[in-house]
């Protein structure tokens, strides 16, 4: 019995010994290829660290955003307001606003300009009026299809002249269109179907023109078709406002004032409505306590992976051995042997210690001699040693911090300088940093490529070897069927001899 090999040369397969032999080679190579399995365990056990090393790197980076947001001044500065009637007036303060109290007493509300054309505009010729067909086939342009209407808003600006054409085919609501697009929104036209008169009216709150109506009608249009000859207008008042006895004024219903923009809702009729700027302690006190529990959970996760027991009897699991496994037996194996990827690395290691120690040094020109250190404000280390370094906060110390010196205790925690004025958050990230970029080094990231890394050169290096080792093994194979086919064709010409002989001897007798 012949079979054919890779290379099409014949193989005897035990036809005259009488032997097995294709299941000896397959033994034989089972045994040759026993290296090749260490090598791959190995090649599985580099991936698997260089995964652990980059979803580290993802925690550090979390860490990092959230240092980002530490480093804003909005963190520690920001201003609450509080209103004791919000229905009359509300207000908004920034950063930079003062804080105090202000009483605000609001005698007149801003209002806009707006003109409401007389009763009876075209339902009275025309009682299915339709503001959304054309002018002209209802009857309705007054002939001045073709000319140019037009007419005069004001702003802080001055006088604004609004001009367009009337075409064939307009409707009422394509009038409004051209007046609004022409004056960019500022003024606008309406329909009052109910009462059947037309409304143009001022989009901006204010008295913009001493002299006259903030609306002015320049084409007879607005008189013969429109229907609104003589109209009187409404509106365009300033706010009017009593600030700690002051009267003061405002062209629309919102006033900033020291930083503070106040929104006027209504008129409080000699009832003044009393604003409180102070400190947004609670914004502040919810950064940094988050930024606090992310330090800590990334720390409590970079202690467990350095920590994390290494099981030496359970090495990754090549694809044969998978094969041979139930699920169950695959999740409990794979459970143990991806254990200890990190244990006592020394990059996170000391990049952990490092960003520890960044916390207790303390930091100078913070503008207080008392707030030096995040001991001052509150924040120490767990006394529990299983903690590893965690942090703990006493928040009502912290809080106290935060209302009496807001500015200092961001120095403390933001401050981009070098040497001993820059900021603990500068100090960490710093650390952080370095770790990070140690890590990128060694495992890389899914956008580089294999050679632009430690692990993925080892990795390229370890592919190159099995592949080599591979082709040794095919050499090896062929050589055992090359030994194998020699002796069956020895055997075969052995009982070739013989079976000539029997019939020598046979012929004698």
């Amino acid at each position: 019995m012949v079979s054919n090999n890779m290379d099409n040369s014949m193989r005897m397969t035990g036809f005259a010994s009488g032997m097995d032999v294709e299941s000896m080679v397959n033994q034989l190579m089972e045994a040759e290829r026993q290296p090749l399995q260490k090598m791959e365990q190995d090649q599985k056990w580099v991936e698997l660290q260089r995964d652990a090393y980059r979803e580290a790197n993802t925690k550090l980076s979390e860490l990092d955003g959230e240092i980002s947001n530490m480093q804003q001044s909005s963190t520690y500065l920001s201003k609450s307001t509080e209103s004791s009637n919000e229905e009359a007036i509300t207000a908004t303060a920034g950063q930079d606003s003062e804080t105090g109290n202000y009483s605000i007493d609001v005698e007149q509300l801003a209002t806009a300009a707006i003109k409401a054309g007389d009763k009876g505009a075209f339902q009275n010729d025309n009682p299915d009026f339709d503001p959304l067909e054309s002018l002209n086939e209802q009857g309705a342009d007054g002939g001045y299809v073709g000319e140019e209407i037009s007419l005069t808003y004001h702003n802080e600006e001055g006088a604004q002249d609004v001009s367009f054409t009337l075409d064939e085919g307009d409707s009422l609501s394509d009038v409004f269109s051209k007046i609004s697009n022409q004056s960019d929104g500022n003024l606008r036209g309406m329909y009052d179907q109910n009462s059947d008169r037309v409304i143009i009216e001022r989009t901006e709150e204010g008295s913009f023109n001493e002299n006259g109506d903030e609306i002015e009608f320049n084409s007879s249009f607005f008189d013969d078709v429109l229907n609104m000859n003589g109209v009187a207008e409404e509106g365009g008042n300033e706010a009017r406002f009593n600030y700690n006895g002051i009267e003061m004024t405002s062209q629309n219903n919102n006033y900033e004032l020291n930083g503070v923009n106040f929104e006027f809702h209504a008129v409080t009729g000699g009832n003044p409505t009393n604003i409180t700027v102070g400190n947004d302690v609670d914004a502040a006190m919810e950064q940094i306590t988050g930024f606090i529990d992310k330090y800590n959970e990334t720390i409590d996760y970079m202690n467990g992976k350095t920590s994390e027991e290494k099981n030496r009897d359970y090495p990754p699991l090549t694809e044969r051995q998978t094969e041979e496994m139930s699920e169950r037996e695959i999740e409990l194996w794979q459970e143990k042997s991806q254990s200890g990827l990190l244990r006592s690395d020394s990059t996170i290691e000391m990049g952990v210690s490092s960003m520890r120690s960044s916390w207790y040094e303390s930091v100078e020109g913070t503008g207080n001699e008392d707030i030096k250190s995040v001991l001052d404000v509150g924040i120490t280390t767990s006394s529990n040693w299983r903690d590893n370094g965690k942090l703990e906060v006493d928040e009502a110390e912290l809080r106290q911090k935060l209302q009496e010196d807001p500015e200092a205790v961001m120095n403390l925690f933001h401050n981009s300088s070098e040497g001993e004025e820059r900021g603990i958050t500068q100090r960490v990230e710093d650390s952080l940093d370095s770790m990070m970029n140690q890590i990128t080094d060694r495992a890389g990231n899914e956008f580089q490529q294999p050679q632009q890394y430690t692990l993925g050169r080892e990795l390229v290096d370890m592919a190159e070897r099995m592949s080599n080792f591979e082709r040794r093994m095919q050499q090896t194979e062929q050589r055992y069927w090359d030994q194998f086919t020699r002796m069956e064709q020895a055997v075969q010409e052995m009982n070739s001899q013989s079976q000539q002989m029997q019939q020598q001897l046979g012929g004698m007798m």
